[in-house]
């Protein structure tokens, strides 16, 4: 039925009619949704409707303070926010606190680059100001642009990482954690940053190719028989061990060389250098190709394991020294390192043996420790550019940078003293620091460690990953399992400025804590809280420690950032009374396994003995259309803000809810374009259901479930089965299958088939006719249902909608989609044999007939459908059912004539439906003008001599009644 009539009959039609517009133009209009619900306090009034009732906690992991949100952002929100809704349309208390990361490097770079240096042009207190403003501003900005993605929150209340009592509660949660005996400072090589001048937790290092000078080096040994014996061979030539390492710069710190015990190594002969290598036997090949000998140009005199020359545990002093290429003894003369022993060595690549810098190394630090060797002290500054020391002045390093020239001048030094066997150019992966993109050092410095061993700490965090916590996807698990097994101590401690104070007094001659730490560190809390940290770097010890202040220094080392974000479930979960701690769900970024799904574990097993999430859920990293990493060089980001000002924070919402998350996420303006599309579809859809339930008033006008048209009772049982799936998919995350459903009903069910049928009794049955009133009432429950139904993902729209929809038969309805709750006023359906499969059939053989009618079409037979008659040959299960509609086959069918005949009877096309053949022809009667239907009936009637009879009823009579077989 075409909705354009231009005869006397047109106004006795009901044309569809709704102030919902066909066309969005969210860019305009969504701003002045989001100013409604401002003024309604819509956020508050959720809170108020869900007070007491069972609470759902999804906890905010707080962005950065710091510049425009990008993409990833939007993603990470907006899944948030979708999620929050659904479970509020559930029923559930589901409060949502946005937050931010206000402390740091980052910040303090900016504010440097305004206000200079702390000591130079401000003081420490002043640059923490401008920190604090700096930091303020940035959260504005960017909580501008999360309320216009439609995320729903307390936003004038978020919590904030400088806050003054949030500040506070990180120093009260690490005392829990002292207290817990999980704190130790230590002298140890941590992540060091040059550019950052301070130490860097492992989740603030990221992996990059890195093109470095490997190099073998010898270290000889002074007695040659004496290794020679070892091995039991005789040599007269001079023996070294070889090292294979990619960070010359750290040989002047070397203290050892160590082997495995176990590996078998071999004391290799090079005929023409006339000199012995101690190599390991696997890589002896390996080495000797990359030396540049063939076959004949070694010789492999003898073999022993790692033991028989390394110093062991049981052993109290070196059996073996080699001689150091280059670095004198501390009394002058040349130097000596032991040979020692250790797990860490593999076969795997080098030569076998590890040049061991217990400064400069995680694993050298802990052989070297149980041999008791130790380095007298670091011979690189903050900036990594070694000190002014006698031998390395000596040496012409003093003040060379480790990353450039330093590197290149060692290399100068062993090629002088003959110590370089080989230098290659290799590419390989080395951890940079994820501010700078620079490559890190391992630097020993004083610092302060989160223990996981002393206390039990590791042991605790991945029992509660393996037998509390849900990861999803489920690989999650493995991912984090993989970061935490065996990882190193936490470095918490950072020597800045803009940061949260490690609030300790440490005994100037014992290193030990204050005894009274757990008071001292209440009442520094109670300062932090009223004042701010400034409390504690203003603060005179003596104010605390009377007559002991003498004894004690202040530390001044402010606490990594990730301490502060991971002690959330503290100062925010634990502190807000709307939350509650375990959280039900953390939901980042998949990078966040190493950042703060780890921070916030080992700071809540700790503190608490228990994991801070019950699920852990992560969505990926967005890549453009050619599946390539996002990057401004490149020029391929998309901005969430330029497409919320073209396209409309909806058709973000959509795209996300589209794609699938657990995944990188595919994003470009073309993909972006499709999805708007797809929002159409659903739009539109939902602007046919508002049209056609105009005028329509549930509370007098609503048909029973007893006297639903079977076709209209059907959609209304389905619907309210689907809305069981919907809020399955939601309650599982499943986004994308859940797109992918509203479409398939608006493509599907609805727009091909429901829609499409009932659009001729709609239009041309009488206006408060039972066929068309049976229609209206499936129509509104729809309506109803998929208004809430797209809710959390299209909040735009669903305002839209929820405000087009006539008043429910209550009279009252909530000021807001996001207010209700799942549809719940579905009449109760009786069991017939009008089921969804029965159904499902005939919109099998609908479609059947729609092919055969497009061929006939085409071939010029017929025009539109209304011009057709056809006759359906079915096998019997087919007929039967297609015989129970009787004369509303041909409504089903869209045409003006149907009949079906047995598939025994000749005649008809094969479609590609099995038992089912079709035959198309144009209809020979005239055509109504009201209906456009083709109809012998048509002039039967002198007062309308161009309508046919059911249309002179539905003008002139009680209107036709639509029968069913």
């Amino acid at each position: 039925m075409n909705d354009k009539v231009e005869s006397q009959y047109k106004p006795t039609l009901n044309l569809p009619d709704t102030e919902f517009p066909m066309r969005g133009n969210l860019a305009k209009r969504e701003p002045e949704m989001l100013a409604r619900w401002e003024e309604i306090g819509l956020y508050r009034k959720i809170r108020e409707a869900r007070a007491g009732r069972d609470k759902f906690i999804l906890h905010d992991g707080p962005p950065y303070a710091n510049g425009n949100i990008h993409i990833g952002h939007a993603v990470n929100k907006i899944l948030k926010d979708v999620i929050i809704k659904s479970q509020t349309l559930s029923g559930k208390d589901a409060p949502y606190i946005p937050g931010w990361d206000c402390h740091g490097l980052p910040i303090e770079l900016k504010v440097e680059a305004k206000v200079g240096k702390v000591g130079e042009k401000v003081s420490a207190s002043e640059f923490r100001q401008h920190c604090r403003e700096y930091a303020a501003e940035q959260v504005d900005g960017q909580r501008n642009d999360f309320k216009r993605l439609m995320v729903l929150g307390d936003w004038e209340n978020p919590y904030l990482t400088m806050d003054f009592k949030f500040e506070a509660d990180i120093i009260r949660t690490l005392g829990k954690i002292i207290d817990a005996g999980h704190l130790h400072k230590g002298f140890k090589p941590v992540n060091w940053c040059s550019d950052c001048g301070s130490a860097l937790a492992e989740a603030e290092v990221e992996y990059h190719d890195k093109k470095s000078v490997a190099i073998d080096v010898k270290f000889t040994f002074p007695d040659t028989q004496a290794i020679a014996g070892a091995f039991n061979v005789d040599v007269d030539k001079p023996v070294s061990i070889v090292i294979w390492t990619t960070t010359p710069w750290t040989l002047p710190a070397n203290e050892a060389v160590s082997v495995h015990p176990e590996l078998e190594y071999s004391l290799v002969l090079l005929k023409e250098a006339d000199e012995v290598l101690l190599l390991a036997t696997d890589l002896v090949d390996d080495a000797a190709q990359r030396y540049g000998l063939d076959a004949d140009g070694y010789e492999v005199l003898g073999t022993a394991k790692g033991k028989a020359f390394g110093q062991t545990p049981d052993q109290s002093e070196a059996p073996f020294k080699v001689k150091h290429p280059f670095m004198p003894g501390k009394e002058g003369g040349d130097k000596f390192v032991p040979v020692i022993t250790g797990e860490h060595v593999t076969a795997d690549s080098g030569t076998g043996s590890v040049h061991t810098a217990p400064m400069h190394g995680v694993d050298d630090y802990v052989v070297s420790n149980v041999y008791s060797v130790k380095s007298d002290e670091m011979l690189v500054d903050s900036q990594g550019n070694f000190i002014a020391n006698p031998a390395l002045e000596a040496l012409e390093l003093t003040g060379l940078s480790t990353a450039d020239k330093g590197n290149f001048r060692v290399l100068g030094i062993l090629n002088e003293r003959g110590a370089l066997v080989k230098k290659a150019n290799i590419t390989h992966s080395y951890p940079h620091c994820w501010r700078h993109k620079t490559p890190i050092i391992f630097r020993a410095t004083p610092q302060w460690f989160i223990s996981m061993n002393q206390a039990g700490l590791l042991d605790q965090a991945m029992d509660e990953v393996e037998n509390t916590v849900e990861w999803r996807p489920s690989w999650g698990k493995a991912r984090i399992e993989g970061m935490m097994n065996d990882r190193p101590d936490w470095c918490i401690s950072r020597q800045r400025t803009w940061g949260v104070p490690i609030a300790l007094f440490v005994h100037k001659e014992t290193a030990e804590l204050h005894p009274r730490t757990p008071e001292l560190i209440a009442q520094v809390a109670e300062r932090v809280e009223g004042a701010g940290i400034d409390a504690w770097f203003d603060l005179d010890p003596a104010e605390l420690l009377g007559d002991e202040a003498g004894q004690y220094d202040k530390v001044v080392d402010t606490l990594d950032v990730w301490f502060d974000s991971g002690v959330t479930h503290t100062a925010v979960c634990m502190a807000r009374d709307e939350l509650e701690m375990p959280a039900d769900l953390y939901l980042e970024g998949s990078d966040q396994h190493r950042g703060w799904f780890q921070s916030s574990l080992l700071t809540s097993v700790a503190a608490y003995g228990k994991a801070p999430y019950k699920t852990a859920l992560t969505h990926g990293f967005t890549v453009d259309g050619q599946g390539r990493k996002m990057s401004k060089s490149i020029g391929n980001t998309v901005e969430p803000q330029k497409v919320i000002n073209q396209l409309g924070g909806d058709i973000l919402r959509w795209w996300v809810a589209d794609t699938d998350y657990s995944g990188e996420m595919t994003v470009s303006d073309e993909i972006l374009k499709r999805n708007a599309d797809s929002y159409r579809r659903v739009r539109n859809t939902c602007r046919f259901l508002l049209a056609n339930i105009n005028g329509f008033n549930p509370a007098t006008d609503m048909v029973s479930a007893d006297e639903l048209l079977p076709l209209d009772a059907w959609m209304v049982s389905y619907t309210e089965r689907l809305q069981e799936k919907v809020i399955a998919l939601y309650h599982n995350y499943d986004l994308k299958t859940l797109t992918k459903t509203l479409m398939n009903f608006c493509v599907s069910e609805l727009g091909a088939f429901y829609l499409d049928v009932i659009k001729d009794r709609q239009y041309t049955c009488k206006a408060d006719s039972l066929p068309r009133r049976s229609a209206q009432t499936a129509l509104y429950h729809v309506a109803e249902a998929m208004a809430r139904w797209i809710a959390p993902v299209l909040s735009f729209t669903a305002e839209e909608i929820w405000s087009a929809l006539p008043a429910p038969v209550s009279g009252e309805r909530e000021e807001s989609a996001q207010l209700s709750e799942w549809y719940a006023d579905f009449p109760q359906i009786a069991a017939s044999e009008f089921n969804d499969a029965y159904w499902r059939s005939v919109m099998e053989a609908k479609e059947a007939v729609n092919g055969a009618l497009e061929k006939a079409r085409s071939e010029k037979r017929i025009g539109a459908s209304l011009s057709a008659e056809v006759v359906l040959f079915a096998a019997d299960e087919l007929k039967a059912k297609l015989d129970r509609l009787g004369d509303e086959l041909r409504f089903v069918l869209i045409t003006s004539g149907a009949v079906v005949k047995p598939l025994s009877e000749e005649g008809g096309e094969a479609t590609d439906l099995d038992g089912l053949r079709v035959a198309v022809m144009a209809s020979d009667a005239e055509k109504c003008e009201r209906c456009w239907h083709h109809s012998e009936t048509v002039g039967s009637d002198d007062r309308h001599p161009t309508l046919c009879g059911r249309c002179v009823e539905n003008v002139e009579g009680d209107g036709e009644v639509r029968h069913y077989a």
